[in-house]
């Protein structure tokens, strides 16, 4: 049997199992009646064992997401996944607050893959907004049945019954019971239609818009917590997996004779070369068995592997950079347009132009990928940390030919993810190896197999032009991207991005110009590339922000004032201006529109709370503003800077001012931004990875450094502004602006204008 070792009862809960089913569904909109997920009793110690079977026997189960005992304990299932971005917490908390709930009597219940909980893939920063309703629903369906048992109970109209945690008042004779109490009452009742479900008004908000601190914090700074590293079973075996050095390649022939002989290397197993495109399929190679990971990697060095050869192995970053500028220089297939640029371009006025170039980024997460597999009677579990437990379970049973309803994940703990565990590879290494053996399999990435074999986020060249009028305004603006699109990895052939990746931070442009034009030109992909923290955004705010500040100087305007002009009065962009194809992060135009007044309302906040205009730039020191829309939530950044007599870039003091509507967690929205502040300062610092005849040239930490104590920013301010409009995102808006902000303050501070990342290249980091 499985067991998994030094993890807390809490986390122990993460691990459920594939018995959980179905009973039964009500009409649209209604909810699932019942919900059986929870560990076998083997997975761990006994008080998780008889927690896990508290929550199966749970009498009152009203939703998929949630369960109620007999003994008031409320299990409520957490379904996406818990990376450091807090939704294991905040999206729990958005059912107790209208089940009313006491959350010391709440135990979170991590799912596994499984379509009945909607989309599980936890990227683009949309599991608030996207679950926000359901969730709301949920909670409030189960106490309405409640209320509603305690009422028949004691013969008064539900309509006199209220609610206070985790008990039904009727204030009138002072009566209450608790939910325990209910909950089999309850349960022998119908499940409310969604019309008569009523809920809280946001002035009764017990937990939605309160600071919080994370459900397994405390695990989480004990050691205790588990994450994809520390899943364990019984007889296990740790898989090493040498990868082909050139994306595309395939092993030619190997020799194993040496690394057989390193003690605790059982046996040596292939892994077949993925079929294009790629997608969720593993890289292939040649993997070392062993009883433990440190003899699997020594096992693995001493593999003799003849690889063939790859067309990707003429890929040289160098070149491949000059060709993607090249690209950029010329006319692109028009992706937006308002007015007639070339006509504005004739007439004449001040010409500037600039070119602007991000290079191909790790993600590089704290824990690198890692997954636990048993393949056994035909069907398979995994333990991964994975961002995408339905992708991996699909990904798994295609690789070793088994239907997806025989194929469970538990999804663990995740040391960061930022859009690589999306893919599920290393999980689909784990299935086919122990598939090949017969025996468990936990398959181990190292840090320089996380950077080597990534799926990258994207480089991109950008070109811009504008022509400036008397007043200093923008006549023109033109304006092109050119970078292998994600769609390459799932269409080989793909060279063109989407209209949904061109959206992000590209055809969404807010300001006011007369005559706009965007255009973007084909690239091909040598590599992987995949989702990254704000994906796109990156390079195009980058790109947008800094040449919005050259603008500014080059019409003798402060930046801030200029932005403002370039936003123009508020207003909501009209649809019509848009691209006709506008994904707008999968959010309705009406509910989420462009509204330029919530930028002016960011952007005036920053700049107050940063002091701007205060000090004058000069002496080394410098002030620089960005300002940016991504996930559908509005941020402003102003950065300051210091540098000093030997050209080294010190960031003194940053303030981030956010729109992101209706938040959950205030705390928890300051850490991400702040922790965007950080991450922001790494990749502008030092962010940076190449390419050598289509070998990655970077393996580890000396190579694509993370910024330290002493270069991160000295001083962080997250400003949040109240809003009563829906939910939007909070784990990536934070990053795409820094950039920028950074870049125009070492200009303010230097007179250098930066065009081109990382820093490092220029010598300032």
């Amino acid at each position: 049997m499985i067991h998994i070792q030094n993890i807390s009862n809490r986390d122990r809960e993460l691990l459920s199992s594939r018995r959980g089913f179905l009973k039964g569904m009500l009409g649209a909109g209604a909810f699932v009646l019942s919900v059986r997920l929870m560990p076998e009793q083997s997975f761990g110690a006994t008080a998780s064992a008889a927690s896990s079977e508290a929550m199966s026997k749970a009498t009152l189960q009203p939703s998929v997401y949630l369960a109620i005992d007999t003994d008031g304990t409320a299990y409520i299932i957490a379904h996406r996944s818990e990376m450091g971005s807090g939704s294991r917490t905040a999206l729990p908390r958005i059912v107790a607050d209208e089940l009313d709930a006491d959350w010391s009597r709440v135990k979170i219940v991590q799912a596994t893959g499984d379509e009945k909980y909607g989309d599980q893939d936890t990227d683009g920063s949309h599991s608030v907004r996207s679950f926000f309703d359901t969730l709301r629903e949920s909670g409030a369906t189960a106490r309405l049945m409640l209320i509603r048992a305690a009422a028949a109970q004691w013969g008064v109209p539900a309509t006199q019954c209220s609610t206070n945690p985790h008990m039904v008042v009727h204030k009138a004779s002072g009566k209450k019971l608790g939910y325990g109490e209910l909950a089999a009452a309850a349960a022998k009742l119908e499940v409310p239609k969604k019309e008569d479900v009523k809920l809280k008004p946001r002035s009764e908000w017990r937990y939605i818009g309160k600071d919080t601190t994370s459900y397994d914090l405390k695990d989480m700074c004990t050691g205790k917590a588990g994450y994809g590293q520390d899943a364990r079973t019984a007889g296990m075996l740790y898989a090493s997996v040498a990868h082909p050095p050139v994306f595309g390649s395939a092993v030619k022939s190997v020799d194993d004779k040496a690394a057989l002989s390193v003690a605790g290397v059982k046996q040596t197993a292939m892994i077949d070369a993925f079929k294009p495109p790629i997608g969720f399929q593993a890289l292939g190679g040649v993997a070392v068995l062993a009883d433990n990971t440190w003899s699997a990697m020594q096992g693995r060095k001493k593999l003799k592997i003849e690889w063939e050869k790859s067309p990707h192995s003429v890929w040289n970053s160098g070149d491949y950079k000059k060709e993607l500028q090249e690209t950029a220089r010329k006319p692109g297939k028009v992706v937006r347009e308002n007015g007639n640029v070339d006509e504005a371009f004739a007439k004449g006025g001040k010409i500037v132009e600039a070119e602007y170039y991000a290079p191909l980024l790790a993600h590089a997460s704290m824990e690198p990928p890692a997954a636990l597999a048993v393949y056994r009677d035909g069907k398979v579990e995994t333990w991964a940390a994975t961002q995408n437990p339905q992708g991996a379970r699909d990904a798994i049973a295609q690789a070793v030919g088994l239907k997806k309803e025989d194929v469970t994940v538990h999804v663990t703990l995740l040391g960061g993810g930022f859009g690589r565990k999306s893919f599920p590879d290393f999980a689909v290494e784990a299935a086919v190896l122990s598939k090949k053996t017969g025996k468990p399999v936990k398959v181990v990435w190292s840090r320089e197999d996380d950077i080597k074999f990534d799926v990258y986020h994207s480089v991109a060249a950008m070109y811009m032009k504008a022509a400036l009028g008397p007043d200093g305004r923008p006549t023109a603006w033109l304006q092109r991207t050119v970078f292998p699109p994600i769609g390459s990895t799932f269409d080989a052939s793909a060279t063109y991005s989407d209209p949904g990746e061109l959206g992000l931070g590209f055809t969404d442009v807010p300001f006011a110009l007369p005559s706009f034009r965007a255009e973007n030109g084909p690239a091909t992909a040598h590599m992987r590339i995949g989702w990254f923290r704000s994906v796109a955004n990156i390079y195009h705010a980058f790109g947008i922000q800094s040449f919005a500040d050259e603008l500014a100087y080059a019409a003798g305007k402060d930046p801030v004032e200029h932005m403002l002009q370039l936003l123009g009065p508020d207003r909501v962009v009209p649809r019509s201006e848009l691209p006709k194809e506008f994904p707008n992060y999968d959010g309705a135009y009406e509910q989420y529109p462009i509204d330029t007044s919530r930028f002016r309302r960011v952007l005036t906040l920053a700049a107050e709370k940063s002091g701007w205009g205060k000090q004058k730039p000069g002496n080394g020191y410098g002030i620089g503003v960005a300002t940016h829309r991504s996930f559908l939530t509005y941020v402003a950044i102003v950065v300051q800077v210091q540098v000093d007599d030997a050209g080294q870039v010190h960031i003194k003091r940053v303030d981030m001012a956010l729109d992101a509507g209706t938040v959950v967690n205030p705390e928890m929205v300051k850490q991400q931004f702040e922790g965007a502040a950080v991450m922001g300062t790494s990749l502008s610092f030092y962010g940076e990875i190449t390419a050598t005849n289509g070998v990655i040239d970077q393996s580890n930490f000396d190579g694509f450094q993370m910024a330290r104590m002493n270069n991160a920013p000295k001083e962080t301010n997250v400003h949040i502004v109240p809003s009563d409009a829906p939910p939007a995102g909070i784990g990536e808006p934070g990053l795409p602006p820094f950039a920028p902000a950074l870049c125009n303050a070492i200009f303010a501070a230097t007179g250098k204008r930066i065009r081109e990342l990382p820093l490092s290249k220029a010598g300032l980091a």
